[in-house]
């Protein structure tokens, strides 16, 4: 069976495991269940399939269902949208497994370069797999300078999985690192060729046990909105609601915008952050002037 098979094996078995047969409306037959979730032949009763052909899905085998069965059978399995659509990746991938390459590398637009400086809230431009692709001042100030990383360590995901002054500003950094786990799986199955993105998740994994568990369970997660809490250094806990749009024309990048509730302890917070921002690239300009 080869590899993007087994990923669609793997992915099924894990989901039909953490389904709860109490909430499926299944008749009760009863079987003692030996293991957690669902049953393969009623994961193929709710979603309207014969065993035999669920059977031989979850083995992996060379099939191509209809996206109506591909709907139903996510339906049976409960999967969010991520899931959904992490499912019909894995489904739709070619008969051979896609030879390793490298992508384009991505460039930033002027218009949203100059968009994310003229922001005065943190914002981040994100690209395949992560790639910080571009962050303005405030965005440095609240996370890390991601512009003082080589180019190729530019990465999100890589920043706060491997790097200790992250896991020291999260308050939940294990709930914020799976996360990007979860979404770096998710693009994973949608390009699964991309050597990049391969490369990426070999070192995670040979880094860090966690990340390698996590890759193990087959989560996917698609980042939209949400919440950080931190414990920033310069201005104490925080907390910032972000949200994230995704530029017409380029569906590879994605443009997070970070914000506090007006009037709230955090907002006070991200004001301090804000003139101290402003100071230390005051002091950055003098020393470079007198450097100069």
């Amino acid at each position: 069976m080869a590899g993007n098979n087994r990923e669609l094996a793997d992915f099924l078995r894990r989901a039909r495991g953490q389904c709860d047969p109490a909430r499926a409306g299944l008749p009760a037959d009863g079987r003692v269940r030996r293991v957690p979730g669902l049953r393969r032949e009623e994961v193929a009763l709710l979603a309207g399939v014969s065993s035999d052909y669920y059977a031989r899905l979850e083995q992996g085998r060379r099939i191509l269902p209809s996206p109506s069965v591909v709907e139903a059978i996510g339906r049976a399995l409960e999967l969010d949208a991520a899931g959904r659509a992490h499912l019909s990746d894995l489904i739709g991938i070619g008969p051979a497994s896609p030879q390793p390459r490298a992508r384009a590398v991505q460039r930033v637009r002027p218009g949203l370069r100059q968009l994310l400086d003229a922001l005065d809230e943190p914002a981040l431009l994100l690209g395949r797999r992560m790639d910080v692709l571009a962050a303005n001042r405030m965005a440095a100030a609240l996370f890390v300078d991601f512009e003082r990383f080589p180019g190729p360590e530019r990465n999100y995901a890589r920043w706060i999985v491997l790097d200790a002054d992250a896991r020291s500003l999260f308050e939940d950094w294990a709930v914020q690192a799976r996360a990007a786990v979860e979404t770096l799986r998710l693009e994973a199955g949608r390009d699964p060729g991309d050597r990049a993105t391969v490369e990426l998740v070999a070192e995670l994994r040979r880094e860090s046990p966690d990340v390698d568990r996590w890759w193990g369970e087959h989560r996917v997660y698609q980042r939209t909105h949400g919440t950080k809490r931190l414990r920033h250094p310069v201005v104490g806990h925080l907390s910032v609601e972000y949200e994230t749009l995704t530029p017409p024309g380029d569906p590879d990048t994605t443009l997070f915008l970070y914000s506090t509730a007006a009037g709230s302890p955090s907002r006070e917070a991200m004001d301090v952050l804000a003139s101290w921002a402003l100071s230390e690239r005051t002091t950055g300009d003098r020393a470079a002037q007198d450097g100069s």
